[in-house]
């Protein structure tokens, strides 16, 4: 099968990272606070400065503009921006009301004013934006930090639905069990360095 996401990258602090993803496939990364991990994420979308470079299906990064590159390699943080007041506004169509549905989300939700929403909220609706694109990779920092079990299952779940589906997922957590319900692979990052777990 051939790969969906590659990428080699490298940047002052951390030794040079290089691996590949087929479709479906998620890759999941721990490792300590501080070692890097959101920054891998934030240079696989070419958000943050780096040598290397990334392929998706073949094609590669620079080849691509950056709007176009980060749709269809869509990075979610742990902590998203929102800058209108109503939820609804934040999607740029018909809200995903199935999706929303299973993440435990009320469709009442999208004409509330964000400030209303719980963090818990706030954190599933961001991924719920990021799923809405329907893009071939998602790049998850820590999708599920401030959730409690019963919607961590749900995340998890929908999430294993996309892969299914033939999404690619890397999967930023500090959550070993996460890792290893959704991963196909695992890799810690710590001292500067991506080794397999």
């Amino acid at each position: 099968m051939a790969d969906r996401l590659r990428v080699t990258v490298t940047r002052t602090n951390l030794a040079p990272i290089a691996f590949a993803a087929a479709p479906g496939e998620c890759i999941a990364i721990t490792g300590p606070s501080g070692a890097g991990k959101s920054l891998l994420l934030r240079m696989i979308a070419d958000l943050d400065p780096h040598e290397g470079e990334a392929w998706l299906d073949g094609r590669r990064r620079a080849a691509m503009s950056a709007p176009e590159w980060r749709r269809q390699v869509v990075y979610c943080p742990a902590e998203s921006g929102w800058w209108h007041r109503d939820v609804g506004a934040h999607f740029s169509q018909q809200p995903p009301l199935e999706a929303a549905t299973a993440l435990g989300l009320s469709h009442a939700l999208f004409a509330r004013e964000l400030r209303l929403c719980s963090t818990g909220e706030r954190q599933r609706l961001a991924l719920l934006r990021a799923l809405a694109l329907n893009s071939p990779v998602l790049l998850l920092d820590e999708p599920t930090g401030a959730l409690d079990a019963e919607n961590v299952a749900r995340v998890e779940a929908l999430l294993q639905a996309r892969l299914n589906a033939g999404t690619t997922i890397l999967l930023v957590t500090h959550d070993p069990a996460q890792a290893h319900r959704l991963g196909r692979r695992h890799f810690t990052l710590a001292d500067g360095k991506l080794t397999a777990a």
